[in-house]
């Protein structure tokens, strides 16, 4: 059995089609199929649209989170619940095109364990989005000890011994790439142009992104802390501009008092730094304090799925 898990937050316009198409790809492949709607507290009329589809379909499944968890946490719950052989994780925007999965799936057999969809090009997005990503990705390659790959969301198949896997993790700060290139196996790729959603904005706005990205570096987020590190880096840049200035008037204008210089570097890049340092050890505290509570990674509301793992 095929399972592809959908996270669902407000796609309320588009969804319907997507997985009549969806539904299309997995009947051509010709294998039992499931696919699992996670409802990841959608503010429009988007888990009443999955309720439709479920009820028109057998082989569609829903679970109903009782509020927005997160993109990463509505698809690990989605792997909880999907009961595949093979298990495909996507979007439900559109932007990941069903038909790919035939090449996943066929790519799967040939011996792999992990194969994911590597984006050519990235549709009609936005230039500083496409370069925030590139910088995010050549920064994640540098500091991380796992080769993590380059231009990647979270299109994937996975087999089921991968995914058993992947459930023993318990971290509640979840950056699946991360992970699942962690779990190691043998992993491939297929190249695929990724497409412009047909309805609505993305539901990625770049807070999310930075959010996203201090998460794969980091392992989650907690925000007080996190601003206390941006602050850093803020307090950091401003020094280094007050510190050309300082240059610039000891220098070219000759105007200053004595030692007033060497005392505003000193004060204003000392401070920036002890900021960023207090600010990075506050992150790696906070995650430790969030994965001590041990509270549950997500709630689910209702579903018409019979869980068989714990």
């Amino acid at each position: 059995m095929i399972s592809v898990v959908l996270p669902v937050y407000n796609e309320a316009e588009s969804l319907s089609l997507f997985v009549a198409q969806l539904r299309d790809v997995l009947v051509e492949i010709g294998e039992p199929y499931e696919i699992v709607l996670v409802n990841d507290g959608s503010k429009d009329h988007s888990f009443k649209v999955i309720l439709d589809i479920c009820e028109s379909d057998p082989n569609s499944k829903f679970v109903n989170l009782s509020r927005n968890f997160g993109h990463q946490i509505a698809i690990s719950a989605g792997v909880d619940f999907a009961s595949g052989d093979a298990i495909v994780l996507m979007d439900s925007d559109g932007q990941d095109p069903p038909a790919e999965i035939k090449n996943l799936y066929k790519k799967l057999k040939e011996g792999y364990d992990v194969v994911y969809a590597k984006r050519i090009s990235r549709g009609k997005e936005g230039f500083i989005k496409k370069w925030t990503a590139k910088i995010f990705y050549n920064t994640m390659d540098r500091i991380t000890s796992i080769p993590i790959p380059m231009d990647v969301g979270d299109f994937r198949i996975l087999t089921k011994k991968v995914v058993e896997a992947l459930r023993k993790m318990p971290e509640k700060q979840r950056y699946l790439r991360g992970q699942i290139a962690w779990l190691g196996f043998k992993q491939t790729y297929i190249e695929y142009h990724r497409e412009d959603r047909t309805t609505g904005d993305t539901k990625y706005t770049y807070r999310k992104m930075i959010r996203l990205a201090l998460d794969g570096i980091t392992s989650f987020s907690n925000w007080p802390l996190r601003l206390a590190t941006i602050s850093g880096f803020v307090c950091a840049f401003i020094g280094f501009l007050l510190i050309l200035y300082t240059l610039y008037s000891r220098y070219v204008l000759q105007d200053y008092e004595p030692g007033w210089a060497s005392l505003m570097i000193t004060l204003v890049f000392i401070g920036g730094i002890q900021l960023i340092g207090i600010g990075i050890i506050g992150e790696y505290i906070g995650r430790i304090n969030e994965n001590v509570k041990n509270r549950p990674l997500y709630v689910v509301d209702e579903t018409n799925i019979e869980r068989a793992q714990n």
